[in-house]
């Protein structure tokens, strides 16, 4: 049938399913707790789970299994990604030094954010937050930065791709949200994790659209060395060096 697949690897779709499972999970499943969320039976996972370990994708914690950062390193690997960090990491250290604040590089990955690159402030007041951090999109300032700078079609498969996880929004008021970001080049928002702290965002453009969003976790106080708005300027500028440099490399 034409609806069917042309191919079938049975094996490979088992494996590809366990790994889809565990990587959202927040903490470690149980080989029975696999089982169950996949409709499958122990063992039929059994073998799989153990060549995933042996290969490195999940390890044991505890009792339960979660996954490696193998996979993440692997889409690091890509070129289109080492050449935007050979851009923009070196600006992200200037930017860590100047500001005395730390800083994050984001991708769009379906519905979720990813956290591609960081770079922890040098002095001792900071917040970092960790290569391989996901959240939801409209969840995050740097997820806003991602949609707001969108053509209208890339907006829209974003915005299904969020509506298929479930998470309940109100459509009209996000788009209006975000035609504001665009407008204004950036976002503030406190953020979702910890009081005190502001996330400071803004889009790295090539060919029109955001590649990346940096973003600045910014922790006020007496050790601050710059005010916030400061802070937003040094960052806006970070992510125009980055953008033009990216235009113009080979």
């Amino acid at each position: 049938m034409a609806s069917e697949r042309k191919y079938r690897a049975p094996a490979l779709q088992k494996g590809l399913e366990i790994l889809e499972l565990l990587a959202p999970s927040p903490t470690p499943m149980l080989t029975g707790d696999i089982s169950a969320a996949l409709g499958r039976s122990v063992s039929e996972i059994f073998r799989m789970i153990q060549v995933l370990e042996e290969s490195g994708y999940i390890v044991r914690s505890g009792e339960g299994y979660r996954v490696t950062n193998r996979l993440f390193a692997l889409g690091m690997a890509q070129p289109p990604i080492r050449d935007l960090l050979s851009h923009a990491v070196p600006v992200m250290r200037e930017l860590a030094a100047h500001t005395r604040q730390s800083c994050h590089l984001a991708m769009a990955s379906g519905a979720e954010m990813v956290v591609i690159a960081n770079v922890e402030t040098p002095g001792l007041l900071g917040f970092a937050v960790r290569m391989g951090y996901r959240r939801p999109l409209i969840q995050s300032a740097s997820g806003h930065v991602l949609m707001a700078f969108q053509s209208e079609s890339g907006l829209n498969d974003i915005l299904a791709a969020v509506e298929n996880i479930a998470l309940k929004f109100d459509r009209k008021v996000l788009v209006k949200l975000l035609a504001k970001v665009k407008s204004a080049g950036y976002i503030t928002m406190p953020s979702p994790m910890l009081t005190a702290i502001t996330d400071l965002s803004a889009p790295i453009i090539q060919n029109g659209s955001a590649r990346a969003a940096l973003t600045v976790p910014f922790v006020d106080g007496p050790g601050a060395t710059l005010g916030m708005d400061d802070a937003l300027s040094a960052l806006r500028g970070a992510t125009d060096r980055i953008s033009a440099s990216l235009d113009i490399a080979p």
